[in-house]
């Protein structure tokens, strides 16, 4: 990857994914974010520049810079997406920190954040947009959908298919062979036995379903 890199958002993991690209000695251009009061501000010396939205630097992606979206809610950094892929017809790369392990019979899509020491291994499949915070497992031949994201420490065992936007808190065990449907919430700490619907949040060891 040779162009500079712009980060769309300023908060959450942006910090982070300016680390993982500095450390592979990419240069980011700079960060785009909606919230006008960071504009002009710095993270770690590079400048909050302006909107995402701003023409101005929209064009620059695909020409002289790659985008990498680094924002924590699932459904504006599908927002995002959408505009990269419909204006700028590209795709967000990868923010890959070093000290992640991913096998070489792993496969990984777009504009994941994958962050230090997580592990992904074999035959593990990983889709597009997804996060997985520090220490995440990823085992041997497990599915994960696009927009997920993964909390520190969580372990994802081997056989599971988990399912397009779902989120899993820090701390979580999904127990081998299991499925968690779309858009899926599981809290902090909690040990998934058994099938989880789309939608559906649950919490707790053995988790269960939370009523709304």
């Amino acid at each position: 990857m040779e162009k500079p890199i712009i980060i769309f958002g300023a908060k959450g993991i942006a910090h982070p994914a300016l680390e993982i690209f500095n450390s592979h000695d990419l240069v980011v251009y700079g960060f785009l974010d909606e919230d006008e009061s960071l504009h002009k501000k710095e993270i770690n010396n590079v400048a909050i520049l302006g909107n995402p939205e701003d023409d101005g630097f929209l064009k620059l992606i695909g020409k002289k810079c790659e985008a990498f979206v680094a924002v924590d809610d699932a459904r504006y950094r599908a927002s995002l997406v959408k505009m990269l892929n419909e204006k700028r017809k590209v795709q967000p790369v990868n923010a890959l920190h070093r000290l992640s392990y991913i096998s070489t019979d792993a496969a990984i899509g777009h504009g994941n954040f994958i962050n230090a020491k997580v592990s992904i291994g074999a035959g593990a499949s990983i889709g597009n947009h997804c996060i997985l915070h520090t220490n995440a497992t990823i085992e041997h031949q497990a599915k994960i959908g696009d927009f997920v994201q993964i909390g520190a420490g969580a372990v994802v065992n081997s056989g599971t298919t988990i399912g397009n936007g779902v989120f899993l808190g820090s701390g979580v065990t999904v127990v081998a062979g299991v499925t968690i449907g779309k858009n899926a919430r599981v809290g902090a700490g909690s040990v998934v036995i058994g099938d989880v619907a789309a939608n559906q949040t649950v919490f707790g060891n053995p988790a269960q379903v939370v009523e709304k």
